[in-house]
């Protein structure tokens, strides 16, 4: 989603060579084939195929797998999006290489340590050496942490990039019962989905909110217990084909 909108501009740009990493660490058809493919993302020149795992040890076989890459590449620059693993591991491995990082969606905090992706955006703008930020808090978090303010450059959210360019056909497709006004919500983190407490809290707010306003629950993942199938939960509250996978590693 944040990569098809730059690379599409850089190709514009005779003097610059692209080579697209996928490393493989969102390999389920719905989180990866179907991106290349709605997108129009050109087939990766690598894939590292590195799977799931633990945070440490997905992070550590992305680090062995692309540091083979950059060896035999020698980028001018690596563009990193994002705050997940293959963020980190990329970032890490072309600093000890001497190869210059661009952070694309960089300066964005939560300020919850707890989380993996926060860990995960703090390091990767911290050794990078151009910082490319979507909104003005960016450039403020980035200024305070200590970053030279030479490296930050405000490009604007690339997801807008995206959504513009998919709406028109996004407007075409089947509602399949979706009403015309209605909240849309996604869960996907460890910390809100796999514990059962938590997620019924969310659960009981979102229940508060489809007293006014219909709301559709699409969830990705999650080890608490929901229903499986659409199903009704309430007037106004529906769940829509939940997928959720159970004693499975957590992923980013």
């Amino acid at each position: 989603m944040k990569a098809a909108p730059v690379m599409r501009a850089l190709k514009k740009l005779p003097e610059v060579r692209q080579t697209l990493v996928h490393t493989g660490q969102h390999y389920d058809k719905n989180l990866s084939e179907v991106f290349f493919s709605q997108l129009e993302i050109p087939e990766p020149d690598a894939n590292l195929g590195v799977g799931s795992g633990s945070q440490a040890r997905q992070t550590a076989e992305i680090m062995s797998r692309f540091e083979t890459i950059v060896v035999n590449y020698r980028p001018d620059v690596v563009l990193v999006y994002g705050d997940v693993n293959s963020t980190l591991a990329a970032a890490l491995v072309c600093s000890k290489l001497i190869v210059r990082v661009g952070h694309v969606e960089a300066g964005l905090r939560s300020f919850d340590r707890t989380m993996p992706e926060e860990i995960n955006r703090i390091v990767t703008d911290h050794l990078s050496d151009l910082l490319f930020t979507p909104s003005e808090d960016g450039d403020i978090n980035l200024k305070r942490e200590g970053i030279p303010e030479d490296k930050i450059y405000r490009v604007g959210n690339v997801m807008i990039d995206s959504l513009i360019r998919l709406l028109p056909s996004a407007t075409l497709c089947r509602k399949n019962g979706v009403p015309d006004r209605y909240a849309l919500v996604t869960l996907h983190r460890p910390s809100n989905v796999d514990d059962r407490a938590t997620l019924k809290g969310i659960l009981e707010s979102l229940l508060e909110v489809s007293r006014t306003l219909e709301v559709v629950f699409r969830c990705t993942r999650g080890r608490a217990t929901l229903p499986t199938k659409s199903t009704s939960i309430s007037k106004g509250f529906t769940c829509w084909s939940l997928c959720l996978t159970s004693n499975s590693s957590p992923s980013s």
